[in-house]
């Protein structure tokens, strides 16, 4: 026989089925067993009257709460249940895999126990409704970027993530022995998409694993997340990506709402808006300029840069002022930006770039590319590369690299604005930190 899944039973009213799922709650009375059976897809109530099979009321009566079963019975409706007027009458079952009692912690309970803990039994967390939720959100909004991308011109590529030399800055790497010399795992497809751009193919994007050996213990970090790239040839300037990104980024949030907005809101008291385009924007000095007029004083040591106070405090005037959740922070000075970030003709020690926040979070860094051999090689070395360690880079510019420009943006810290999480942890399926290598 064929599973059908809960959802579907309403179709099958008077027939015999198989259902498969684990078991949600159990009511032992005197003389009937009430187990409530969840699939994917939903919830059922069954019925099982003692004295029809006594051998099968004693092993109902052993089980524990989200054990695997299988379940065969009769499909009938009946008014008072809750659950969609219909409930199965127990012909037969199956332990597929018997849950141990008791269990770390209850899923579905009423108070779940501190977040670390959750961690440590994942797989059990995982089963929580509103966790499921996250990832079908997630599986939606990368289907829409992909479907945004491919709807203008792009390839989707696969970069290694075992390098020979550091992807970035040469900061936050992890190295790893690669037979007889040191590898790096790959803080930024940066370089591939760049290389791309050399070989002609004009748009590209990736998706894909990034890692970072940042010691922090925020909200917001993570040492290896998904990274979102994109890379487009025959740029004018950074405003080219930004236009392109806000209207992908709209497009993504369109889709989301189409499948998930009554489920999102119900789950997360979260209504989901499509943002206006275009976005704000304003530039770093404008930035640290408003920072003062609201009475937000950034650390001396951040006189290049924003802190997260200043991002939120950002994001909060925004919203205020404009009623935007995103806002671009344009034309950040070389001295806060890597080496390959195209300077602005009018003003050399200002770069062509951007960070996009959204509700005050930075999500994404973005640019126009240094594409000129000389120039790059001239900012590699004023940020103390040697030419050497990066010539396979250089390489890339020698023969006819077109302007261009991208983006990455951080898949996990779009799920927390999107779904307004306070914590990265809950929007990765298994978070990896300083200290966190399990499960």
């Amino acid at each position: 026989m064929e599973r059908t899944l809960i959802k579907d039973l309403g179709q099958h009213i008077e027939e015999k089925v198989m259902i498969q799922g684990w078991l949600h709650t159990l009511r032992d009375q005197k003389n009937m067993q009430f187990l409530i059976l969840r699939d994917r897809t939903g919830l059922v109530q069954i019925a099982h009257f003692k004295k029809g099979n006594p051998a099968l009321a004693e092993t109902i009566s052993t089980l524990g709460t989200e054990s695997a079963l299988t379940v065969t019975g009769k499909v009938v409706e009946n008014e008072i249940v809750k659950l969609g007027g219909i409930e199965i009458q127990l012909e037969d079952l199956v332990i597929e895999g018997a849950a141990d009692i008791p269990l770390p912690f209850e899923p579905f309970g009423e108070y779940l126990p501190e977040q670390d803990f959750r961690l440590d039994w994942r797989y059990l967390d995982l089963r929580r409704d509103a966790n499921r939720l996250i990832f079908e959100v997630q599986t939606t909004a990368e289907q829409a970027m992909r479907e945004y991308w491919l709807d203008h011109g792009f390839l989707e590529m696969h970069s290694p993530k075992i390098m020979g030399v550091p992807s970035e800055s040469g900061a936050e790497l992890f190295s790893l022995s690669y037979f007889e010399t040191t590898a790096y795992l790959a803080q930024s497809p940066q370089f591939y998409k760049q290389m791309a751009m050399a070989a002609g193919y004009e748009r590209v994007f990736e998706i894909g694993p990034v890692f970072r050996a940042d010691p922090s213990f925020t909200s917001r970090h993570m040492t290896e997340f998904t990274g979102v790239d994109m890379e487009m040839s025959w740029v004018d300037s950074h405003e080219d990506v930004m236009a392109f990104m806000e209207r992908w980024l709209a497009y993504t949030y369109e889709r989301v709402i189409e499948a998930h907005a009554e489920a999102v809101e119900a789950a997360f008291d979260v209504r989901l808006e499509a943002p206006e385009v275009p976005f704000p924007r304003i530039t770093m000095a404008e930035a640290h300029d408003l920072l003062k007029e609201i009475g937000y004083d950034l650390p001396p040591e951040k006189k290049y840069d924003l802190d997260p106070g200043a991002e939120r405090a950002l994001g909060a005037h925004f919203k205020e002022t404009q009623g935007h959740d995103y806002v671009f922070v344009t034309e950040w000075p070389f001295e806060a930006r890597p080496f390959y970030h195209m300077l602005k003709p009018d003003d050399r020690e200002v770069t062509r770039s951007f960070d996009l926040l959204g509700k005050g979070l930075e999500v994404a860094t973005g640019a126009q590319r240094e594409h000129r051999y000389e120039i790059l090689k001239t900012q590699a070395l004023a940020k103390g590369l040697t030419e050497e360690s990066i010539q396979n880079y250089l390489n890339y510019f020698r023969y006819g690299t077109p302007p261009h420009g991208g983006f990455g943006f951080g898949l996990s810290r779009f799920l927390m604005i999107l779904l307004d999480l306070a914590n990265i942890r809950e929007a990765v399926y298994l978070f990896r930190g300083p200290t966190r290598l399990a499960p």
